[in-house]
């Protein structure tokens, strides 16, 4: 019975490839049957983990808490250096500096991305700024956000940094960046569901190592990371306290 392994949606595009060689490694190195399953958006996702049907998932912050308490996922590892940040952007053309210039009423693009979109919310907020008095529109993608930013269809849009930071240079280079956060402590992270539980301080043992010898390096470079490191249940737990607080 093979166990099935998905990434957040939030992923580059250009890193598909990189998941599906990062999957094949992995079985490899584990004599697992894995098949990785990329969803289209963040509520097929949640259907699948809440229909018990993930083993393994590269899981955005926001999901983490669900994963944890409801679905008894523990942790295994998360990209050295890298953490979920956000960036509010407008078309380089506008003339605001400040979100706090920002007013009522502005077209603001957004994916479906939870921990982006809520940390987004919260950076608007210096502008008198919420759900009530902002019109909200939800795209696919970061390109998408990015697309009719240019195009004037929306005054401002929320982005995950590292998907804002991989956007060409040309697109870069018609927006603005009003603010990026700076929490350092939320990231996503690779976890590990019931099913396979037994696994976990092997997988972990093998996941941090993976950057020792130049296959697993290469790996890694095609999903745009330097190492794995491994994640303490204490670490996850005070990451999605932090979470809840956020959202409330």
């Amino acid at each position: 019975m093979s166990n099935l392994f998905t990434i957040s949606p939030d992923f580059s595009p250009d890193r598909i490839s990189g998941w599906y060689i990062f999957n094949t490694w992995f079985q490899k190195q584990t004599g697992e049957a894995i098949h990785l399953k990329m969803y289209d958006n963040f509520h097929s996702q949640i259907a699948a983990i809440k229909n018990d049907e993930i083993d393994l998932i590269y899981a955005n912050p926001f999901d983490a808490a669900m994963l944890v308490r409801e679905k008894g996922f523990l942790p295994l590892v998360k990209p050295f250096g890298k953490t979920d940040e956000a960036i509010i952007a407008v078309n380089a053309k506008n003339t605001v500096e400040d979100v706090a210039h920002l007013s009522p009423g502005i077209r603001v693009a957004v994916t479906e991305d939870p921990d982006v979109h809520l940390m987004g919310m919260i950076m608007l907020e210096p502008g008198d700024l919420d759900a009530n008095n902002m019109n909200i529109d939800i795209y696919d993608t970061y390109v998408l956000v990015a697309k009719h930013l240019l195009r004037g269809d929306a005054d401002v849009g929320i982005f995950l940094a590292e998907a804002y930071d991989d956007l060409s240079n040309m697109i870069k280079s018609q927006l603005k960046i009003l603010v990026r956060s700076q929490i350092s402590v939320i990231h996503h992270s690779l976890m590990i569901g019931p099913k396979l539980a037994g696994k976990r301080d092997e997988f972990q043992s093998l996941l941090v190592k993976m950057n020792n010898d130049a296959k697993g390096k290469g790996v890694l470079e095609g999903l745009g990371f330097d190492a794995w490191i491994g994640i303490e249940d204490e670490e996850m737990e005070f990451m999605i306290d932090l979470m809840d607080t956020l959202n409330t």
